[in-house]
């Protein structure tokens, strides 16, 4: 019977990396997108830049404004990134961004 190991990334990846990556691969601007989700473009900016944690509202809007994204895909791309920072947290003992 095999045995399954569970892989855990040395890095933590913010979600926003994946949402500016699929603004640029739907050549949506970051104002653009704010419009949509009725945010400030500094609120998405800052999303983007890994400053700022995609919540349940926001899901539900990046859900309404990115056909094909659900609100469940941000939010799990929330949580993967909140539990690797904090595993390598607590594997360096040191603060990670």
């Amino acid at each position: 019977m095999a045995t399954s190991v569970p892989i855990r990334p040395g890095i933590a990846v913010p979600p926003g990396e994946t949402l500016a990556e699929e603004l640029e691969a739907r050549g949506l601007t970051q104002r653009a997108l704010a419009l949509r989700i009725g945010k400030s473009s500094r609120v998405v900016n800052a999303i983007c830049r890994g400053e700022r944690a995609i919540n349940a509202d926001t899901a539900l809007a990046l859900e309404s404004a990115l056909d094909g994204l659900s609100a469940e895909f941000w939010l799990r791309l929330q949580s993967d990134y909140d539990l690797t920072v904090a595993r390598l947290r607590a594997r360096t003992g040191k603060a990670v961004s």
